[in-house]
């Protein structure tokens, strides 16, 4: 074809020849868009007349509130559909969707799906079951991302509407030369290996593939397309940027969903010059600060002033690295210890594993919950965790929860989280400190000075941010009468407000705002939603909290305390059981959270555990050992089941790597996409072909399973099954190629109508 361009003609003719009418009417109406990363697809409040298929990419819908504020509301990645909402009810966009990165979008005008509902009604159908079950989930589980109302046949209970776990590629720069980026590359693939195919790309094995003139703006076309067929392969490509902004590192920071600013933790903070350049071309792909630490140095410090100096960072996180990743090995040897590496599975405890989990959306969260001295149970739990190989990725919680959790993610071993667990249990068990303590009752009964202390030595000056893992403290804000998630900060002082019980303790005055904080548990004492929210897939939820009597004696319209004194001092006299005043006000305060916990207690992303603690009263911390046994002994009998059952390995899979299934019906397929389904409704048998031999480097990598269909059939729509991903919006202002050609790889896994005939004729091409 590049010798003689006037055989497109002829191959096109042909190609024409082989379709129904019905294949060309919507080829005819497909528009192939390539959009630059920042560019608006469609803009809140313009006219829908059409829906978007991401072929690659990924795209950002924002909302614009009345108070001028942006608000985001998901995001979409390869398969999706965008924008099919407001088309079918011909509503004005709801949203803003622009290109987080360089993206491949078809064009599906409400004409061509008009036709095709009149031609199939089943089409119809589909969609209105599809969009009622997503209205319905969203109903049940509350309002969620943006991406949880899109349109995903997940059949797992742990992925519904995950919002990182449709990444596609992931970029890594470094912030100096002195980072080990290429063993950190390699160490991230050997993690992302447990997950699903994963491709590493350097700038070198690019050439070596592909030529030494790859990189060139002649091939600019076939690079691209090369690089979308990968991600059509691979569950993660993962791009390894140079230490300097070349070409490859451009191409790089344009193809990624996410990247990751790689630095080192023991060293001084500062912005690399990568980094700056980064910001100056404002790229709106989500952007992750990862700190490099050595197994036997200090703990993470200063990571306050990493992240100040870096506004454009969504997140951190802290990587305790083996010693391998910081050996002074020339690349030959570094690559030939890796590969060794790579015969083995990797460790699903290492925070490589961890940084793997949250990039895919696989990440396994710990919620504890508060409830006084049975928190000890926690501990015990925790224990069982750690026995049983079960990984935490996220954690947090409410009142003692928050002080639990607050030591988990700060130490690496049990051992040392039970001895400082233990410490402070034994101090709230002094009476001297207790009635030194008190105080007039105006706000409370105690000043707060020394549990303020018992807490304060636990944690030293210890910031959020400075913890191993990603850490979050509910509390309860009286001043604003809201909810307050706690991601930063001082980590003994949100600690102690998360624990802030009303009537004992004064509420703690926020450092940040002045605004007046109170125990979680008032609002949230069970935040398995609030980590669902931070990204995680599965939550296990641990409850400590107290439960009400409900057996209390019916004493008619009026009550006399005089009565109720007499029953109490009178040995002969049948006993009631009525509520304080103290009761009755508890009981009023955590009315509010018995709701949320029935919630979160009936999702489907979140694992309820209930150790039989009800015997043990709030303040028994002097039984501190017996309690954290009862916990371990009832964490050890769950996750043993756990185990054994499968469950966890179903924790650990990644529903997207594994959704397509040739055997798999029509309304049946696991985690479905757009391309999964409309293969399905082709009735396309995967076929190998031969390899083409060309003198091209690039055709080499064409070799893989092409689907073949049967010459009688090119469309069959008459069991369609056609998932659909959530409306969005932005502005169309992109370069548009000719709509009736389209690339081999995406034509076929995208688009299966598009008939194969079994390599016999020729296959239809997108321009760039």
């Amino acid at each position: 074809m590049r010798k003689r361009p006037d055989v497109v003609l002829g191959v096109a003719h042909t190609v024409v020849r082989r379709m129904s009418s019905f294949v060309r009417q919507i080829d005819f109406a497909l528009d192939w868009m390539e959009v630059e990363a920042g560019r608006a697809i469609y803009r809140q409040g313009d006219k829908s007349d059409c829906t978007y298929i991401v072929l690659s990419g990924r795209l950002r819908s924002v909302i614009r509130k009345d108070d001028g504020k942006k608000r985001l509301a998901g995001e979409y990645g390869r398969g999706d559909l965008v924008g099919v909402v407001e088309m079918l009810t011909h509503q004005a966009r709801a949203t803003t969707v622009h290109a987080v990165r360089d993206s491949e979008l078809a064009k599906l005008p409400a004409g061509a799906l008009t036709s095709i509902k009149r031609r199939y009604p089943q089409v119809v159908t589909r969609l209105i079951h599809l969009l009622g079950e997503k209205i319905l989930g969203s109903l049940q589980q509350g309002s969620g991302t943006g991406h949880q109302l899109g349109f995903n046949t997940a059949s797992s209970k742990w992925d519904l509407g995950n919002p990182p776990g449709n990444l596609s590629t992931v970029a890594a720069m470094p912030v100096s030369e002195d980072v080990p980026l290429t063993a950190f590359a390699l160490e991230l693939q050997h993690a992302l290996s447990a997950i699903g195919p994963v491709l590493l790309l350097t700038s070198d094995n690019i050439k070596q593939r592909l030529g030494s003139a790859a990189l060139d703006s002649i091939h600019e076309y076939r690079l691209s397309s090369w690089l979308g067929q990968q991600e059509d392969i691979h569950r993660i490509v993962l791009y390894q940027a140079d230490s300097t902004l070349t070409p490859w590192t451009q191409r790089c920071i344009r193809q990624a969903d996410c990247i990751l600013i790689v630095g080192l933790g023991d060293q001084e903070p500062a912005l690399g010059e990568l980094e700056q350049m980064l910001e100056s071309t404002a790229v709106r792909a989500q952007k992750q600060l990862i700190l490099l630490h050595k197994e036997e140095g200090p703990a993470p410090s200063r990571t306050v002033e990493w992240l100040n100096m870096r506004s454009w960072c969504s997140g951190h996180l802290h990587l305790c690295c083996p010693r391998r990743v910081f050996s002074k090995r020339s690349l030959p040897k570094l690559v030939e210890m890796y590969t060794r590496i790579f015969q083995r599975p990797p460790d699903r405890h290492s925070d490589f594993s961890r940084l793997a989990r949250i990039l895919t959306g696989n990440a396994i969260a710990l919620v504890l919950g508060g409830g006084g001295a049975r928190g000890c149970a926690q501990v015990g739990i925790l224990r069982a965790l750690a026995e049983c190989g079960i990984p935490v990725d996220i954690i947090g919680g409410t009142s003692i929860g928050a002080f639990m959790g607050a030591l988990f993610a700060e130490e690496r071993s049990y051992s040392q989280i039970r001895i400082r667990a233990k410490q402070w249990a034994e101090d709230m068990t002094s009476m001297v400190k207790t009635i030194l303590d008190l105080t007039y009752p105006i706000t409370s009964m105690f000043s707060g000075t020394g549990f303020n202390s018992s807490i304060s030595n636990i944690f030293k000056d210890r910031q959020i941010e400075d913890l191993w893992l990603p850490y979050f403290a509910i509390t309860t804000d009286i001043t604003a009468s809201a909810m307050r998630v706690h991601t930063d900060g001082s980590l003994w002082r949100y600690v102690r407000a998360s624990m802030s019980l009303s009537g004992y303790m004064p509420p703690l005055c926020d450092p940040k705002d002045g605004h007046l904080l109170m125990d979680g548990g008032y609002i949230n004492n069970l935040p398995a939603d609030v980590a669902r929210s931070m990204g995680a897939k599965v939550v296990i939820a641990i409850d400590v909290g107290s439960r009400d009597e409900t057996d209390l004696t019916n004493y008619g319209d009026a009550l006399s305390g005089w009565w109720l004194l007499w029953k109490r001092w009178n040995p002969l006299a049948t006993k009631v059981k009525v509520l304080n005043m103290a009761e009755i006000q508890t009981r009023l305060a955590y009315v509010c959270c018995v709701r949320q916990l029935e919630m979160v207690k009936n999702s489907d992303y979140c694992e309820y555990l209930r150790p039989p603690i009800d015997s043990y009263r709030t303040l028994d911390f002097g039984k501190f050992d017996e309690i954290c046994e009862v916990g371990y002994q009832h964490g050890r009998t769950v996750f043993d089941i756990w185990v054994r059952s499968g469950v966890l390995e179903k924790m650990l899979q990644d529903q997207q790597g594994t959704s397509k299934r040739k055997d798999c019906g029509v309304f049946t397929c696991p985690n479905s996409s757009f391309t999964d389904l409309a293969e399905i409704v082709s009735r396309i048998e995967p076929a190998k072909v031969a390899a083409v031999d060309d003198e091209s480097d690039y055709q080499t990598e064409y070799e893989e399973e092409l689907p073949a269909i049967p010459k009688e059939t090119y469309a069959d729509f008459q069991s369609t099954g056609i998932e659909l991903d959530s409306d969005s919006e932005c502005e169309p202002s992109m370069s548009q190629g000719p709509h009736s050609l389209t690339s081999p790889k995406q034509s076929q896994d995208s688009f299966p109508w598009l008939p194969n005939q079994d390599d016999q004729g020729p296959r239809l091409y997108r321009p760039s």
